[in-house]
């Protein structure tokens, strides 16, 4: 099932401009954080800027929302800290249009919103259904209508709407989900985070699908969540 956030009114009590520590002033701090630390891309920056993130997160940990930290966002689950959003998202990028991009790991929809507001058009997996349904509510504010949530297994991709230009999982998978190749357009790129050695140690893999097949290059050691399959 495909969700629309066309046309669906804003929450009450919420601010979308935010207040003290998550007002624009705070978000243009994380911007500019995310400059020192390397990121470069003048797009990723700019949706960086645009997407107020303490819509996402609970409102406990409001004040903390552009702190360059991952934060709980209940089931088990975090949001990413920033950096490594925006450096997953560069990379995805990085001299090309994003294009279709398939995201694996809705999350609380913070992800989603950034990549929405680089993309045509995209689409993002959740397996656990209270926290699509947590996301779909956090997202709705944004009324963001090229952005569609589905609820299913990541590890299978979504096939329906194949092939994707870009697929991006929020997730780490002891390997490169073969139904995720099989769903990457060629010319396409997908950078997941894998789990390799007994220690659990992750890294960071960027895919890249030609005509004459895949190529993989290793970039920075991160830490995600584990990729479960099948749904909850």
């Amino acid at each position: 099932m495909l969700g629309d956030f066309g046309m669906i009114a804003p929450r009450p009590g919420r601010n979308v401009a935010g207040i003290g520590m998550t007002s624009q002033r705070t978000r243009a701090r994380m911007v500019e954080r995310l400059r020192e630390q390397g990121i470069t891309e003048a797009r990723v920056l700019e949706a960086m800027a645009g997407v107020p993130r303490h819509l996402f997160v609970e409102e406990a940990f409001a004040s903390r929302a552009y702190e360059d930290s991952a934060l709980p966002i209940g089931f088990g689950q975090t949001i990413s800290q920033p950096y490594v959003v925006a450096r997953m998202i560069e990379i995805l990028i990085q001299k090309k249009e994003p294009g279709k991009v398939l995201e694996i790991g809705t999350g609380c929809g913070y992800q989603a919103a950034v990549l929405a507001s680089l993309a045509a058009e995209v689409y993002s997996i959740e397996r656990i259904r209270g926290l699509l349904e947590r996301a779909r509510a956090n997202l709705r504010e944004l009324r963001l209508k090229n952005l569609r949530l589905a609820h299913g297994d990541g590890a299978a991709g979504l096939e329906k709407a194949a092939p994707f230009d870009s697929i991006i999982l929020a997730a780490a998978a002891p390997e490169v989900p073969q139904a995720l190749l099989r769903q990457l357009a060629r010319g396409g790129r997908m950078i997941l985070p894998l789990r390799s050695g007994a220690a659990g140690a992750q890294q960071l893999i960027l895919i890249e699908r030609s005509a004459r097949g895949y190529t993989e290059t290793a970039l920075d050691p991160v830490r995600f969540v584990p990729l479960r399959a099948g749904k909850a």
